[in-house]
């Protein structure tokens, strides 16, 4: 299989509404914000999306989530020395060959031929000293809303009886949650065929990320997130007539403009731009 032949970039513009799209953790899981009042969303977020989103299509993922675990590894130095995928301690062990470790790794995994991947292993594994690191060709940048959101705040109460035989009602737990009002959001990402080559990223694999950035935000519900709150509105899809591209990623983000009510306007670039509509 070739591996990619033009190098792409690509947007994802993307809404909120009564939701908590990423929670800082080191802020009372406040939806994350920068200081101008402008929402963000991680790109290490946006990533376990995609890897959720691939998993359900069936691909191979290293990193995997969980709640959402396909093998039941308990680790991911458990999941890269398990003999079921078929490299185990002889690939990773203390005399791995490390090329040939990263290119195993690679026709493994979708997500480590993707995003790349640092395998690295303690001194009390059987692969002490081993750091095999790998440089993925498909990068994704944090989302960032096109307007300051409004955060709203709301204490909760809950009441649970916990222990004994259920007849006393437990002590009430305080508790706050928070939410982005209405935002519209956008994520730019790009591939890179001179990486893809020491990866193996094919054509096949970059048409795989396109099919399933429309439903980015499908089966992700939770509390913080309920059914409809985050959908995408377009994903932009800008492929280059060759591996170096006739202009700089730069200068293909910066000619889509999106305004607050999600409507993209795109300025003429060296690039032709396709528009594909949300799930």
């Amino acid at each position: 299989m070739t591996t990619l032949q033009n190098k792409i970039d690509f947007a994802i513009v993307f809404s909120v509404k009564h939701a908590n799209p990423n929670g800082d953790p080191l802020n009372g899981n406040r939806p994350r914000t920068d200081y101008g009042g402008f929402g963000e969303m991680t790109d290490v977020c946006i990533k376990r999306k995609i890897r959720d989103r691939l998993l359900e299509t069936g691909s191979a993922i290293f990193v995997q989530s969980d709640d959402r675990k396909t093998d039941g590894e308990t680790s991911l130095k458990n999941r890269a020395e398990s003999e079921t995928n078929g490299l185990g301690k002889a690939v990773f062990g203390a005399k791995a060959n490390k090329d040939e470790t990263a290119r195993k790794a690679c026709e493994k995994w979708f997500d480590v031929r993707a995003f790349g991947q640092v395998f690295a292993f303690g001194k009390s594994s059987d692969a002490s000293g081993v750091s095999i690191p790998i440089r993925g060709p498909v990068t994704i940048q944090s989302a960032f809303s096109v307007e300051p959101v409004s955060v709203t705040s709301t204490q909760i109460t809950k009441s649970v009886s916990g222990e004994g035989d259920g007849t006393k009602r437990g002590s009430d737990t305080m508790g706050m949650k928070h939410r982005v009002d209405q935002g519209i959001y956008v994520c730019f990402g790009s591939m890179n065929p001179q990486l893809a080559e020491r990866t193996g990223f094919s054509d096949a694999d970059a048409g795989t990320l396109k099919a399933i950035l429309p439903c980015l935000f499908e089966n992700d519900a939770s509390s913080a997130r309920p059914e409809g709150s985050m959908a995408v509105k377009k994903i932009i899809w800008w492929k280059h007539a060759s591996k170096a591209g006739q202009c700089s990623s730069a200068k293909v983000h910066g000619s889509l403009t999106v305004d607050a009510d999600g409507v993209i306007t795109l300025a003429d670039t060296c690039v032709e731009a396709e528009i594909i509509e949300g799930f």
